[in-house]
């Protein structure tokens, strides 16, 4: 009796991310089956799917129920804790699970989000997104970060530890200019290592110098020996300290293992800001110096469509156009900071390379320069071989 045929399908002529020259992509059952030079052109732009680091599942899409434009990080905070107070399961099952749905159908495959941890018990978001989690499995892989002011976490953090244990996910602390700095940001560290966390700080998001909550996270990362552990997000105040000083904490960083997430939507969005004048300083922490330092750096979406950033579509490639172009990057030669760099930090491996899964974005357009340029560029998503259909509700 004869095998059953191998179906295949191949796609020529491709430009793909990372490689020159052009590559027939063969695919089957799934998997990429062979990777070729190819004699062909004009079959799209390929890169491997999205992996979207920092998000904030549990506020997004609350926009239309904001009484104004915030002013700043701090009067954000406020009116998004006022419409926390809103928040039920069915609210946040409905308002997370669309931007799932539109993070998966722009091409994104990994994510984390974090949640906001103000209480001892465990927050109404944390149940949802854990189902949510299970529901998306295979499809985007979310882990889960708690959110918690630093100076909180002396009082909640043992609590809040366990849960996140138990959940697999990461321990996170929101820095500001606290007193005390040092010795609060070691206690993190301690229920990090007796919890066996990782860890992800909001951390000196704000336009003064005097922010150096970064430093301190540093130091204890390198006396902890915890590098490929830590994460700092935001970094704000870097972009306003002097060039020594930033050299000196980028070098240290470097040394120490600690990554740096970029947030360009809402950092341009909501530092310097006010009414009537024009912002000078965009709050874009140092990402040339810092990978040039040898630190890993990458670009996540942050807040869509709430307080902190009334815009967006859990599309990274959308937000990477806004960090190509704030932050003057080369266009082809950081990709991997929307894609393999956070997906490595967060334990995944999304290389396009034969036997591995067929899942990619293919981009009408003749590279990522082309694709960055049209705003509405079309793209095919694909997900172990099949392409995957638009939007398909808010909780699908």
């Amino acid at each position: 009796m004869n095998a059953p045929t191998r179906q295949t399908e191949t796609l020529t002529g491709l430009a793909l991310a990372g490689r020159s020259g052009t590559w027939d992509m063969t695919l089957g059952e799934g998997r990429i089956v062979s990777l070729q030079p190819s004699q062909q052109s004009g079959g799209g732009f390929v890169m491997p799917p999205m992996a979207d680091i920092h998000v904030h599942l549990d506020k997004t899409f609350t926009i239309d129920r904001m009484p104004r434009r915030a002013t700043s990080l701090f009067d954000a905070i406020d009116m998004m804790s006022e419409d926390a107070q809103r928040w039920t399961a069915d609210d946040l099952l409905r308002r997370a699970g669309r931007g799932l749905s539109r993070a998966f159908a722009h091409g994104t495959a990994v994510m984390r989000s974090h949640v906001d941890w103000l209480h001892p018990e465990a927050p109404a978001a944390w149940p949802v997104l854990c189902e949510l989690a299970q529901h998306w499995q295979g499809r985007v892989a979310l882990q889960l970060a708690s959110l918690s002011p630093l100076d909180d976490l002396a009082e909640i953090g043992p609590t809040v530890a366990k849960a996140v244990r138990a959940a697999g996910g990461v321990l996170g602390a929101f820095v500001y200019r606290n007193d005390d700095l040092e010795r609060k940001v070691a206690g993190v560290f301690d229920l990090a290592e007796t919890y066996g966390l990782d860890l992800d700080f909001h951390v000196d998001e704000g336009v003064e110098p005097e922010a150096r909550g970064i430093d301190a996270i540093i130091a204890e990362t390198a006396r902890r020996g915890m590098g490929g552990h830590v994460l700092c997000g935001h970094g704000c105040a870097l972009s306003v300290r002097p060039p020594d000083d930033v050299a000196r904490v980028l070098e240290q960083a470097a040394a120490a293992g600690v990554g740096l997430t970029v947030l360009p939507g809402a950092n341009s969005y909501l530092q310097d800001g006010g009414t009537g004048r024009t912002p000078r300083l965009r709050g874009l922490a140092p990402m040339h110096e810092a990978r040039a330092a040898g630190v890993p750096v990458m670009i996540g979406s942050d807040n869509v469509r709430d307080g902190f950033y009334p815009y967006g579509d859990y599309d990274l490639w959308d937000v990477y156009r806004l960090a190509v172009l704030n932050g003057h990057l080369p266009h082809d030669d950081w990709l991997d900071a929307i894609s393999d760099t956070p997906a490595r930090w967060l334990g995944r491996d999304l290389t396009l390379r034969e036997g591995g899964p067929a899942s990619f974005i293919r981009f009408d357009a003749t590279g990522p320069g082309d694709a960055l340029s049209r705003a509405g560029t079309p793209r095919d998503v694909w997900h172990n071989g099949t392409r995957v259909p638009g939007f398909q509700g808010e909780t699908s």
